[in-house]
């Protein structure tokens, strides 16, 4: 007979009735409790025993190191067994095969006193409970593998996009979403919500766009998701999924075609901004007025071709590399671009540094990254289908467009927003670009601490309506506002 030691706790009353030790078995299969090393203690505490749980190659998965005999180890992990006991050297032993997708598992049962009816009918049942929860597990991990499998894939179709290989992009999208990309535009959505919501948006998103949008977590920001969609019907679902969530904004782009992804995404980000100030939580690119509409189209296409002549002597792929790295470097981070493009910052650093030699200008001159961005974003117009204009032709060059009538009424409606009070906006404002966008140059300028230069460019933004500390397409625009007005001096570029 067993010992008062050797009881198994809870053991039955009367045959009628569930053991309490079975209910306690079975209530580590709920939920919070699934964890083969709970079920491995247990064990040990309701056999007064010695547990462990190892793979076919002996590494210990849970429980306690115990020395057992290879061949029985080998036979279980074969499958030419089922389970083995044996005793000695005062221990008396059980091994029991646990089957697994991925390989056969050996629980090892070790007791000081031999194993009587309940002891063995608790070793059985929970080897039971771990084949099912290791089932389990397997196919929860297989499911999230799936998960990040296809998360990458999407990541890998954007950054094809972010640098023009639409050809490329497609291929991989035919395989698991056939036709996504089959349209010729597209519009790029940015939706912003915390950080720690983002798993919850992006499985909205999916479910809002039924797979016939590419939903992509941003790689640059942590609380941003990318929707790129050919459907007119993705703003509204958009629209009516942020409306239901407080803290969630939407900025879009206007429609574009797959090459001009980059372009897109920039926009949708600089729209992200805008929304920030809506009452609605949205906004669209499109919705106000940009410079380069209120230029002469054919003038402001022959001037862009000139500034960017230097790159025409590359071979394509490369020239298109380059312009695709330098439109994101300009709108974002080295960091953030890298980890869009899926390269290293050093190599995004070294693509804008190639392209600042060949045309002759600095980068670290806020304005101009705005000229060159105004360039960029007009050359890729032409790949849209627009007539270019021959780069030789004459042409009033960059200080002939800004001084057409329409560009003066514009900068001095935007920047007039700026006037009055007491603080001088507008002036720290200036000075700050002045400064290329350095808080702590623009404050030894103008006599002030740094932290007051940088609340006075973050006040001028909901006024102006455009992002400005995180540069991009909205401080572009205000530079060249200021271009137009004369309050900056033009910058100089090799071929302009």
């Amino acid at each position: 007979m067993a010992g008062r030691n050797d009881a198994v706790r809870g053991a039955p009353g009367d045959a009628g009735e569930p053991s309490a030790w079975a209910r306690e078995l079975l209530g580590l299969l709920r939920p919070a409790e699934r964890d083969a090393g709970r079920v491995v203690d247990w064990l040990a505490g309701a056999a007064n025993a010695e547990v462990s749980l190892q793979d076919a190659t002996g590494a210990l998965l849970a429980g306690t190191r115990l020395s057992l005999d290879e061949s029985l180890v080998a036979g279980l992990g074969s499958g030419r067994i089922a389970s083995a006991a044996w005793e000695g050297e005062g221990r008396h032993l059980r091994l029991v095969r646990i089957g697994h997708p991925s390989g056969i598992r050996v629980m090892a049962v070790s007791r000081r006193t031999p194993f009587d009816r309940h002891t063995a009918d608790v070793v059985t049942h929970t080897a039971q409970v771990l084949e099912l929860l290791l089932a389990a597990h397997e196919t929860t991990a297989a499911g999230r593998r799936l998960q990040r499998a296809t998360a990458d894939l999407r990541l890998a179709i954007l950054q094809l996009l972010m640098v023009e290989d639409t050809v490329a992009a497609r291929r991989v999208a035919a395989g698991l979403w056939p036709g996504l990309l089959d349209a010729d535009t597209a519009c790029v959505y940015v939706v912003e919500s915390a950080p720690a919501r983002r798993e919850r948006l992006v499985a909205e998103c999916l479910d809002t766009t039924r797979d016939e949008a590419l939903v992509v977590r941003c790689p640059a920001m942590d609380g941003h998701v990318i929707v790129v969609s050919p459907r007119p019907a993705t703003a509204s679902d958009l629209r009516s999924l942020v409306g239901r969530y407080p803290g969630t904004f939407l900025g879009g782009s206007v429609w574009q075609s797959l090459a001009r992804t980059a372009t897109a995404y920039g926009q949708a980000v600089s729209a992200l901004a805008v929304a920030r100030f809506r009452e609605d939580k949205t906004a669209v690119y499109a919705e106000r007025t940009h410079p380069e509409r209120l230029m002469d189209p054919a003038a402001l296409r022959g001037w862009a071709g000139r500034v960017l002549r230097p790159l025409d002597a590359l071979a394509h792929h490369t020239r298109a590399e380059l312009l695709a790295t330098t439109r994101l470097g300009l709108e974002f981070t080295a960091v953030n671009t890298a980890k869009i493009l899926g390269v290293s910052r050093n190599t995004v650093r070294a693509r804008m540094e190639r392209v600042e030699t060949m045309l002759g200008t600095d980068f670290d001159d806020v304005t101009a990254r705005a000229v060159v961005h105004l360039a960029l974003h007009t050359q890729i117009n032409l790949q849209d289908g627009q007539a270019g204009t021959d780069p030789d032709a004459p042409s009033p060059g960059l200080a002939g467009l800004l001084a057409g009538p329409a560009m003066g009424t514009w900068a001095r409606e935007l920047l007039g927003r700026l006037d009055g009070g007491t603080r001088n906006v507008r002036r720290t404002l200036r000075t700050w670009i002045a400064a290329g966008g350095n808080a702590e140059r623009a404050a030894l300028t103008l006599g002030v601490h740094a932290q007051t230069v940088r609340e006075h460019v973050r006040s001028a933004e909901p006024v102006l309506e455009r992002q400005l500390l995180a540069a991009g397409t909205g401080l572009y625009e205000v530079v060249l506002a200021h271009l137009v007005v004369g309050e900056l001096e033009q910058p100089v570029l090799t071929a302009e």
